[in-house]
């Protein structure tokens, strides 16, 4: 096993692509890294399964199409006998986001777009991208693995390096004090990114149609967000959409911010509305989690309930505790279930998230909770 100068074993990749010329570039950009390794490539599936075996990689970077066997069937035939981290490599098309979300479902922990510009800027934001993603995957829990100790020991991911400033969400919504309302309806605020379109379907599948509405911010691409709010819509018991500007917020119904803008929680007339912001990211991405909380602190206060699910980063955890100072309940997805335990942790730590439960008790107990409130105000 190789090591960094700090002692520290580097992550073993394997690259799987058809295409020589992506396998060169994906090549490059990950040895570039200290602290990972390119063990191999393969052009299809029967090489990868050949290479897997005598490499032992730690982390699989999988085209998602490709000749023979594609990279949904072969995916599927790993994670059901050789159970590791996968980051899919997708191209930026209608079908390719669908095939890439079936990964995920699968078991695949994350994916990146397949590059269309490559010019030297664009190309050092996506090499960033690529080697953050590869490193927070060998940290990852995946599904039916016997350990991740191995994983775990690795060094942190490191942040998107960034020529312009990380902005907080006060680029979006300057901090203020929640409105007072007596009496209005309960709004839960999911926030996700790493593994969270899984588990937002977990969530979803576990509720019905007297929940309150529901609002949520996931770190995915714009090309993406469309297709996962409607496979969503397909599989869930509840409405799904991706949020439009100026959408009444219903209860029973769910919105997806799009993957290019932030989405925020206002109160117009009584009633709970989408804005959509297309300012800044906000720690780095956009929409942001942090954006979407704040807003929900300051429109609904106390008849809110906050959720944080798996992902990396610390995104979300700031306004998250400005949620629970407004006086809304909040919980996090504890570390066990989480694909990365980045943005829960740090809202626990934080003091965000009131609460820790695992992936299969978090629809349960928001039920509970917007229930909770239903009765406070009632009994106001």
């Amino acid at each position: 096993m190789s090591s960094t100068t700090s002692g520290q074993s580097r992550v073993k990749v394997l690259i799987v692509d058809d295409s020589a010329f992506i396998r060169r570039l994906m090549t490059d950009i990950l040895s570039a890294d200290p602290d990972i390794e390119v063990v191999g490539t393969a052009s299809d599936a029967f090489k990868a399964r050949e290479a897997i075996k005598n490499l032992n990689p730690d982390v699989l970077t999988l085209d998602v199409e490709m000749p023979g066997m594609d990279g949904i069937q072969f995916l599927s035939n790993l994670i059901r006998l050789r159970p590791m981290p996968v980051v899919m490599c997708s191209t930026l098309t209608e079908h390719g986001a669908a095939i890439t979300l079936e990964a995920l479902e699968i078991g695949a922990v994350d994916f990146v777009q397949k590059p269309t510009a490559f010019s030297a800027a664009a190309l050092s934001g996506y090499s960033a991208e690529v080697t953050q993603k590869v490193k927070s995957a060998a940290q990852a829990t995946v599904r039916g693995q016997v350990s991740t100790a191995r994983a775990r020991s690795v060094r942190p991911p490191v942040e998107i390096p960034s020529a312009t400033e990380k902005f907080t969400a006060d680029v979006i919504l300057p901090r203020a004090l929640p409105k007072v309302v007596a009496a209005t309806e309960t709004i839960i605020a999911i926030g996700a990114s790493t593994g969270g379109t899984e588990a937002i379907r977990h969530v979803l599948m576990g509720l019905n149609a007297s929940v309150p509405a529901i609002v949520i911010a996931q770190h995915i691409p714009k090309a993406f967000s469309g297709p996962f709010a409607r496979r969503m819509d397909s599989c869930c018991p509840l409405p799904v959409k991706e949020a439009e500007d100026g959408d009444l917020v219903s209860a029973g119904h769910v919105y997806i911010a799009p993957g290019d803008q932030h989405l925020l929680l206002i109160r117009e007339a009584g009633r709970y509305r989408c804005r959509l912001s297309d300012g800044p990211p906000v720690q780095r991405h956009k929409p942001s989690v942090d954006v979407l909380f704040r807003s929900v602190a300051q429109a609904a206060g106390a008849n809110a309930v906050g959720v944080m699910l798996t992902g990396m980063g610390r995104d979300g955890a700031e306004c998250m505790r400005e949620m629970r100072d407004a006086g809304a309940a909040t919980l996090a997805q504890d570390e066990a279930t989480s694909v990365v335990w980045g943005m829960p942790g740090a809202a626990y730590e934080t003091g965000g998230a009131q609460s820790l439960y695992p992936l299969s008790a978090i629809a349960q107990k928001i039920i509970e909770l917007a229930a909770l409130q239903g009765r406070s105000r009632r009994a106001s």
